[in-house]
């Protein structure tokens, strides 16, 4: 299957270029020219990987960035003439994944970005995600079980846990759970979810399911895994 890209850039000759080059290379392109087309684009489409210019007419590349990652943890390239380090360091506590500063070379923009999707494929190989088997979820009570025994959940846990299983083997961001677990919008000081993910992490243990977990992925968010199928 290949994989999908976005492309946003303004600059039309080199957003040709690019769009002609990936397509070459077997990639689905879908190719903007501003910010705004990008915010309908990640909004209506699954992409594999964002390739996005910071200097955007309209909403520019770091805005559109923060409006991705308040729902998706898909894989970003930055692409930028701003090449200073605050700019770079900017980029990636934005969220960002890399960082290409212009002008650069085709061969260097293929070796990052095939690194990254490695990296991307190596991660969900690695996050098995957990089974229906090892889990019972019942909606109505919203618990779950396992070998009759219930964790005694909250409603909050539960959706937690629930939204996490039916995600399986995707990272999700804390923005996107905080929005349909908590049903706020989320602030670095905020360790709600924390808590939540806490207690579901110990009920899990109490009722011999510790080998459904609930990880951290640095700089993206939590995933749940089953470790007995590693």
């Amino acid at each position: 299957m290949s994989p999908s890209l976005l492309l946003v850039e303004d600059d039309s000759l080199l957003r040709l270029d690019l769009e002609r080059h990936f397509c070459q290379r077997g990639f689905c392109v879908t190719a903007c020219a501003n910010g705004d087309q990008g915010l309908v684009a990640v909004h209506q489409n699954d992409f594999d990987l964002v390739l996005l210019d910071i200097m955007l007419p309209g909403l520019d590349g770091l805005s559109l960035l923060d409006s991705l990652r308040n729902a998706r943890t898909t894989p970003v390239m930055l692409m930028s003439a701003l090449g200073a380090e605050q700019d770079r360091i900017t980029g990636f506590t934005r969220g960002a994944d890399d960082y290409l500063p212009k002008p650069f070379s085709l061969a260097e923009l293929d070796a990052r970005i095939d690194a990254l999707l490695r990296r991307v494929a190596l991660d969900r190989q690695r996050a098995t995600p957990a089974s229906c088997a090892a889990l019972a979820f019942d909606d109505e009570v919203q618990d779950v079980s396992s070998h009759g025994r219930t964790a005694g959940l909250t409603a909050s846990e539960y959706r937690l846990l629930a939204t996490l299983n039916a995600h399986a083997g995707e990272a999700l961001s804390k923005s996107f759970l905080y929005q349909s677990v908590l049903h706020r919008a989320y602030t670095r000081l905020d360790r709600g979810l924390d808590v939540h993910v806490c207690n579901v992490r110990r009920k899990l243990a109490a009722i011999g399911a510790a080998h459904v977990q609930i990880q951290a992925v640095r700089g993206q968010g939590y995933i749940l895994v089953d470790a007995e199928r590693h």
